[in-house]
């Protein structure tokens, strides 16, 4: 589905964006990896058959560098995937949360999001063509405890469906993926960065229970699935989808 296409993925050292690059790498993608964190970010792109580059994905100086390398590497950008995590703090009353712990996944969240598909966006109106994804939990119209979460979700929800309006008649397609939580991503380590209470193994199953009983379908997504998505709409197959984000939250959300 991807022949001969060049994708970028940012966050590519995480679960998630080593298991979209490996998706894209089948489908015949020519994948660069992006990240802060040289031995996973070269870990991740060995198992997937993709390349690398170490950068901070918030340092737009160097995104548009990086982009302008591509360019120069592989003659094209036709995807770019923004999957950076944003420092999300959940599990606190928003009454009892500090500014910072509430206004960091907004403020990194939109910087970060903002400067990659801007760098993407430049190269690809110029050639006529690519897509831009992106990837949050869907919580925009306000979920409790999940602290800045549903203020970040919105913020990028909003940049996605205004750059596909002003790109759209370049060629550019941009649109976005709502998940609200890839079970198999989930780690004690994550969750505690994202202020739960320290945890083992077996606590993290019983949240993945919780996430999959709240699913219409009472399971959550896999990576697999994100994956599998996201190959779909970075092809020409979804040619027709832009300004818009697709519902892959099993029916947690109705939309």
């Amino acid at each position: 589905m991807l022949k001969n296409k060049v994708a970028v993925v940012y966050g590519g050292a995480g679960s998630l964006g080593a298991g979209v690059a490996r998706a894209y790498v089948q489908a015949g993608a020519r994948v660069f990896l992006v990240g802060r964190t040289e031995d996973t970010l070269r870990k991740a792109a060995a198992e997937a058959g993709a390349e690398y580059d170490v950068l901070d994905a918030r340092d737009e100086d160097a995104v548009e560098s990086h982009a302008t390398s591509v360019v120069e590497r592989a003659g094209r950008i036709d995807i770019s995937v923004n999957l950076v995590p944003r420092g999300d703090f959940q599990g606190v009353p928003l009454t009892e949360m500090s500014v910072e712990d509430y206004t960091r996944p907004v403020t990194q969240g939109i910087t970060c999001q903002f400067i990659t598909a801007r760098a993407a966006a430049r190269r690809m109106a110029a050639q006529g063509s690519g897509v831009i994804l992106s990837l949050d939990s869907g919580s925009a119209n306000g979920s409790p405890m999940m602290g800045g979460t549903a203020a970040a979700d919105g913020a990028i929800d909003a940049l996605i469906r205004q750059l596909a309006q002003e790109v759209g008649p370049a060629g550019v397609r941009v649109c976005g993926i709502w998940t609200a939580g890839v079970t198999d991503s989930l780690t004690p380590e994550k969750l505690t960065a994202a202020g739960a209470p320290a945890m083992d193994e077996a606590a993290v199953d019983g949240i993945r229970s919780h996430l999959d009983s709240l699913r219409m379908t009472k399971r959550s997504p896999r990576i697999a699935d994100i994956a599998a998505l996201a190959t779909f709409l970075a092809s020409d197959a979804a040619a027709a989808i832009t300004g818009t984000w697709v519902n892959a939250t099993a029916g947690m959300f109705a939309s």
